[in-house]
């Protein structure tokens, strides 16, 4: 599945994926492949980004925001973020 991390002034990692933990204002989720559609608010926290089935991870922590899950692609749209 491809994800994409954006804030307002810049995309800061777009690239196929295996998975993602998300911090969803009720707590902690996550999306793998073929996901069904979702759309859901974030909260203050840090993004695991699982790159592929050998567990090479990549964290971001960001501020408030939103996930849109459709078509086997995540978009997360963030206040601000930043690569761990």
């Amino acid at each position: 599945m491809n994800l994409e991390i954006l804030t307002p002034e810049k995309k800061l990692f777009s690239d196929d994926v295996f998975g993602v933990q998300l911090p969803g204002v009720t707590g902690l989720f996550e999306v793998l492949d073929k996901h069904a559609p979702l759309v859901s608010a974030l909260k203050k926290g840090r993004i695991k980004v699982l790159k592929d089935k050998n567990n090479h991870l990549a964290f971001f922590d960001i501020q408030s925001g939103f996930v849109e899950v459709i078509s086997n692609t995540v978009t997360v749209l963030v206040e601000g973020a930043v690569a761990v």
